[in-house]
């Protein structure tokens, strides 16, 4: 008998032993599967988005300077802020009396090089932005809008200064971070 209970023993595990070889083949064969599908997934996903500007139709690439290629072409910094000191006074004529403005005036571009481009250029900038304040009306100047407007200009006048003399208008933004009428 005891003969008898090592071949059930034997029996038993041969067929135990069975299913674990077919159930690791089997998670070996989804595995591998799963790894071709992801990684084919991973290619076209790759070549679909991962296209160069040359690689881009002929549409797309004879666009040239679009606001999509203007972004690429950025330095991806951090944004550089440069204060402009001192602070803008200046007068100009209300119907009543003559009133001032003193604005104090920060720009940011995300090119080092910019700001220190506006630097040597610091002259003509200023004398840019003094002729657009004073050319201004204090009901302009009382609304938000025409605060906003008077900002938008500005940044004109500068990246137009800064086209004129460094062939790049790399300065983003301006922001006004005093504004004080009397």
């Amino acid at each position: 008998m005891a003969v008898q209970n090592l071949d059930k023993e034997d029996a038993g595990n041969g067929q135990a032993q069975a299913p674990k070889k077919k159930s690791s083949m089997v998670m070996i064969i989804v595995i591998l599967v799963s790894l071709l599908v992801l990684g084919g997934g991973g290619a076209g996903a790759y070549f679909y988005f991962g296209k160069t500007h040359s690689e881009k139709s002929g549409s797309d690439a004879a666009e040239g300077d679009s606001a999509e290629n203007k972004e690429a072409k950025r330095p991806k910094g951090p944004p550089v802020y440069y204060a402009f000191d001192p602070a803008f006074i200046v007068n100009f004529q209300d119907s009543s009396a003559v009133r001032f403005l003193q604005v104090t005036v920060e720009v940011m571009s995300y090119d080092p090089l910019a700001i220190e481009a506006l630097k040597t250029h610091m002259p003509v900038v200023r004398n840019g932005l003094v002729f657009l304040l004073s050319n201004q009306s204090p009901e302009n100047i009382m609304s938000r809008e025409g605060k906003e407007k008077i900002r938008a200009d500005a940044l004109k006048e500068i990246q137009k200064i800064m086209k004129e003399k460094t062939g790049s208008q790399s300065i983003e933004a301006v922001y006004f971070t005093g504004f004080v009428m009397q």
